[in-house]
């Protein structure tokens, strides 16, 4: 997987390719605490192109909707069929802000 990542004061846009699983899902997480470390208080992640999220993706989405939901805001987009789907059978469709 890759991370494309643009930073704006506290504001980052995030931009996932390929597969976010238990391989990738770590460098996400690491990447994601060094932001909110950082004091980011506004994340846009672009699934555009990712193809594929396991459960450990879930748990890094949700690592970041729960650092973020007291004092910033997580938005996804882009999402495709595919992943919509996994968050509407897992119930994330309802944690997650998904434009």
């Amino acid at each position: 997987m890759e991370i494309i990542k643009t930073v704006n004061e506290n504001a980052t846009d995030i931009a996932l390719v390929g597969r976010l699983d238990t391989t990738t899902a770590p460098d996400l997480e690491k990447e994601l605490k060094e932001l909110f470390e950082q004091g980011v208080s506004q994340l846009t992640m672009d699934f555009e192109q990712l193809d594929y999220i396991s459960s450990a993706g879930l748990r890094v989405l949700l690592f970041a909707q729960k650092s973020l939901s007291e004092n910033g805001k997580m938005t996804i987009r882009n999402v495709k069929p595919e992943i919509m789907e996994v968050f509407d059978i897992t119930g994330f469709i309802d944690i997650l802000t998904i434009e």
